[in-house]
């Protein structure tokens, strides 16, 4: 899921990063004859954990060198030789594969005897705590892009949760996700109000098929839908 889905036709609009969540919304983008640069440089895990290292004052280099080379071509597109010259907002997915965060063993542990969490866990400091040290590549990625200055726009990830993950904890730590990132100036693209059904969980019409992570085409245009409203 790392194919480049840029756009060269006339001036990009936006320089879209991010793991495979971010397929989706280029390919609408693209549909619709929307300019703009980038796409996937890697999978929902590659952006927990530290993942990149300041470049200078002004960028950024990705550790993983198949997502530096997607990175630097995406510049390349965009005619621009570093984040901090981005001159078009950032659209971004990095750190929201929430699913992989809710990796039902990981969190085993804090479960009783009976499988309960106890009573407040899941809004506790300590869970949020633990949920942002998951995530501190990411965050810290997102502290990068204030500190240049950057419009960025977050896209909370589809409602889906696989069988691998526990849906309370998703739930959670996407509460917890969502916060850290409106704390640091950025925009967030939240859709659920407009794709779930009353469990919480995406509408099979706003799912990729045979899929059970994914959004589809009809929700990345939903997505490429509320950039436009924000102006993008």
């Amino acid at each position: 899921m790392t194919t480049p889905y840029s756009t060269t036709t006339g001036r990009a609009r936006f320089l879209l990063l991010g793991d495979s969540h971010a397929g989706a919304v280029g390919r609408a983008a693209r549909a619709a004859g929307l300019p703009f640069a980038g796409g996937p440089t890697g999978s929902g895990r590659d952006f927990l954990g530290p993942f990149f290292d300041p470049r200078g004052a002004d960028d950024i280099t990705f550790r993983d060198a198949e997502a530096e080379r997607l990175y630097r071509g995406f510049l390349d597109t965009l005619g621009t030789r570093a984040l901090g010259w981005l001159t078009v907002p950032l659209v971004c997915t990095f750190g929201l594969s929430v699913h992989t965060v809710a990796t039902a063993a990981n969190w085993s542990v804090h479960r009783d005897t009976e499988g309960a969490y106890t009573p407040g866990f899941l809004t506790s400091a300590l869970f949020g705590d633990l949920v942002r040290a998951t995530a501190r590549g990411a965050l810290a990625f997102y502290d990068r892009a204030a500190a240049l200055g950057l419009r960025t726009l977050a896209l909370l990830p589809p409602q889906r949760v696989p069988g691998m993950a526990d849906p309370q904890v998703f739930f959670a730590a996407q509460d917890v996700l969502h916060e850290e990132l409106r704390a640091r100036g950025v925009e967030t693209v939240d859709l659920r109000a407009h794709v779930t059904s009353a469990d919480g969980l995406q509408r099979p019409a706003f799912c990729e098929p045979d899929d059970t992570i994914h959004g589809s085409l009809a929700f990345g245009r939903l997505v490429v839908a509320a950039l436009l409203d924000r102006g993008v």
